[in-house]
């Protein structure tokens, strides 16, 4: 059997996995990611775990092919609710919207209390999930930008802690401070200030008192946006 080969967003969420940790991946689907970390040899263990029975028993499979079952263990349920924090060290939570993801952390009691590390891929309303760590005692200590496709994705890597409170337009985009890594951002900023563009201008069109009262909030997101831009550009200059 081949070793499993990641695609370049799972590898991202990879990368971000320290050796020898215990490894938890909630929405599991195929499992592909535990799976290849333990071929790897960088996890000693690991979780799979999903809400419904079908992908379980995908991943199952796919465990069977790799001759891995002794070393994952496979969990049915609702997010983190079948996993007991000390069980692990680092958990992806991948796949899913961001107002999911921050639902999944929100009902577990040891999320944010613990040592734990959270690998975070949301695929919709990342700033709703940046907002939410930053207000709900989680601190963000990393972040990467990975093209698949034509499409960017965030991965967020986030503890227990507090952090100096994002703006409207960092929980858009990130924070960012000169001569970080990311070969993406300027690309990822235009799309965003573009995205918001668009939202704003919607939103002055509509007559609906509900529209009306969000256009200020956005239109605060639209100028840092646009800051942030410029200030990207700047330095790379």
């Amino acid at each position: 059997m081949r070793p499993i080969e990641l695609t370049p967003r799972l590898l991202a969420l990879a990368r971000q996995v320290p050796q020898g940790a215990r490894f938890a991946d909630v929405g599991t689907d195929h499992a592909r990611l535990p799976v290849w970390l333990l071929e790897q040899g960088i996890i000693q263990s690991a979780i799979a775990s999903d809400l419904r029975e079908g992908p379980l028993e995908q991943a199952r499979e796919t465990a069977r092919r790799h001759a891995l079952t002794d070393q994952l263990s496979f969990r049915l349920g609702d997010g983190l609710a079948p996993i007991r924090g000390e069980e692990i060290d680092v958990c992806a939570i991948a796949g899913m919207g961001g107002e999911t993801i921050a639902a999944i952390l929100s009902a577990c009691r040891w999320a944010a209390s613990g040592g734990h590390t959270f690998l975070l891929q949301p695929m919709t309303s990342v700033e709703d999930l940046r907002g939410w760590l930053w207000r709900s005692g989680f601190r963000i200590i990393h972040e990467e930008l990975v093209g698949e496709g034509r499409t960017i994705y965030v991965v967020i890597t986030a503890i227990p802690g507090s952090m100096v409170p994002m703006t409207p337009a960092e929980e858009w985009a990130g924070r960012q401070y000169r001569g970080m890594e990311a070969p993406l951002r300027g690309t990822y900023l235009d799309r965003l200030c573009g995205r918001v563009a668009g939202m704003v201008e919607g939103l002055r069109r509509s007559t609906r008192p509900e529209d009306l009262e969000k256009l200020p909030r956005l239109e605060e997101v639209l100028t840092g946006l646009n800051k942030m831009k410029e200030e990207w550009d700047r330095w790379q200059q």
